[in-house]
């Protein structure tokens, strides 16, 4: 972002809906979402329906996107940026770039880890299960996972997770990792949500999720769009082939359909 984009803002240099959208990596549909809830409003909406964004609606959707990055829910979201006392601002913020450095940090130790495993499967040097797991955490969304599911079925996760070990968690996470090449692969070949090869996929997907829970048909389904709708789920998924999570959404939902009635 330059910073004649973050000038003063006037008619001349706002940025409409399409700029800001490309500026920001968020979607026209989201930035309308978060116009509609009261989240961030446009500066002014022109003649022909379009919104324009000013210096200070830029400045709220860094703040927005900061929250994003870490995990806030919406409604807190929207609680934190409508302190409109700059010195509270400040220091929210202040809490921001301490929880992003502490991300930065968790980061580096991955990179550490994954070096150390190329330096390892190169020249034959010996690593212990936890060490080619250093740096991974998987409760990083666990009060969502509370908020979202409750208490008693994160707590039931993590005692099931735990009871794995370190080389059954790592099978758990092989497994994750074959479901989402395989979902790229019928996206690059072509394969329908009802085809035979994708209904596998599924259900072999189905099998890894009941590991920790098991869905119903209403919670699969609710399970698999929610990998569509949330952004960090879906490029989980897409990361391999772009459409692999509506894929999986849209099997699942066949899935559901066909095996629990």
């Amino acid at each position: 972002m330059s910073t004649t984009d973050l000038s003063s803002p006037t008619d001349d240099d706002t940025v409409d809906i399409a700029r800001l959208s490309r500026m920001s990596g968020v979607t026209s549909r989201t930035l309308r979402h978060y116009d509609a809830i009261g989240l961030l409003t446009p500066a002014f909406t022109s003649g022909d329906g379009r919104r324009h964004y000013g210096r200070d609606e830029v400045l709220r959707l860094q703040h927005i996107l900061v929250l994003r990055e870490l995990d806030t829910p919406l409604a807190d979201i929207s609680r934190i940026v409508d302190a409109d006392d700059p010195a509270v601002t400040a220091a929210t913020l202040r809490d921001h770039l301490a929880a992003l450095t502490a991300e930065r940090d968790r980061f580096a130790r991955l990179a550490a880890t994954v070096a150390r495993t190329i330096d390892s499967l190169e020249k034959g040097t010996s690593m212990t299960n936890e060490d080619i797991l250093n740096g991974f955490d998987h409760k990083r969304y666990e009060p969502e996972a509370r908020e979202r599911w409750g208490d008693d079925a994160v707590d039931r996760s993590n005692a099931k997770w735990e009871s794995l070990g370190k080389e059954g968690q790592q099978r758990h996470l092989d497994t994750h990792r074959e479901v989402v090449e395989a979902l790229g692969a019928a996206i690059r070949v072509g394969f329908s949500p009802d085809s035979a090869e994708v209904q596998e996929i599924v259900a072999k997907h189905y099998a890894w999720v009941s590991l920790f829970w098991t869905p119903t048909a209403e919670t699969y389904r609710g399970l698999t769009q929610m990998y569509v709708d949330d952004e960090r789920f879906r490029r989980n998924y897409d990361e391999v082939a772009p459409g692999a999570a509506v894929l999986l959404r849209d099997a699942a939902d066949i899935y559901a359909g066909r095996e629990l009635k």
